[in-house]
């Protein structure tokens, strides 16, 4: 069901728009955006903090290590739309930003292999990048992901590394603890190794890594409102 929301900004009464995603079926109905027309000026256009817009990437599953950073750039799934169909965020834009790691309170983590882990990893997203090559600046983040999958010398890589990018940290995890060099010819993502743990690895028979599959995992929610111009 759509739902419309209306309020006044001062005294001046701003139009009302239902923000929803998809060329014919919306994927989903936010809070609206609100414009403002302005004579000789940009109109602007913003989408208010704790909508959620759909990501996609190039490949299935990203896999990191815990406590790895790394850089990651998803793309905008679906066209952002208003209700008059006019295209706020069209589909392809790029979304650059990073996964970076996060220390849950209390320990908690639903974690199914490791109850004791108390590491997350969530995307933050930190700039739009239009295909005009125009950028704007966006304050917004997935949720956190805790739940891990265990690699130990068992384990077959060919079934979890398929379809999959993966971080340097993670790479050199999976490919210490299986002993599959295979894993290093994947050309990791640019992040961090596991430099001097190599040799703690190496005396280690398993490991959790994060596998996150970007369009369940890294759907993005606004933290604060989006505000776009259109002239």
């Amino acid at each position: 069901m759509t739902r419309l929301y209306r309020w006044k900004s001062g005294t001046a009464a701003l139009m009302a728009m239902a923000i929803t995603t998809g060329a014919i079926t919306p994927l989903f109905t936010s809070a609206p955006a609100s414009a403002q027309y302005n004579i000789n000026q940009p109109r602007t256009i913003t989408i208010p903090y704790n909508v959620t817009l759909p990501v996609t990437y190039e490949k299935e599953k990203v896999i990191v290590n815990p406590g790895e950073t790394l850089p990651l750039t998803l793309k905008i799934k679906s066209d952002i739309i208003d209700r008059n169909r006019q295209v706020l965020i069209p589909r392809g834009t790029d979304v650059v930003g990073r996964l970076e790691p996060v220390n849950l309170d209390g320990g908690y983590s639903s974690d199914r292999n490791n109850n004791n882990n108390n590491k997350g990893v969530r995307f933050v997203a930190q700039e739009l990048v239009f295909a005009s090559g125009k950028r704007q600046t966006i304050n917004a983040s997935s949720r956190t992901v805790t739940q891990t999958e265990r690699i130990s010398k068992g384990t077959d890589t060919g079934q979890v590394l398929t379809d999959a990018a993966i971080g340097a940290g993670a790479a050199t995890v999976i490919s210490l603890i299986t002993g599959d060099k295979k894993v290093q010819a994947l050309e990791p993502i640019i992040g961090a190794a596991a430099g001097a743990g190599a040799s703690i690895l190496l005396r280690k028979k398993q490991a959790d890594v994060f596998v996150l599959r970007p369009e369940q995992d890294l759907d993005i929610t606004l933290n604060s409102s989006l505000v776009l111009s259109r002239y």
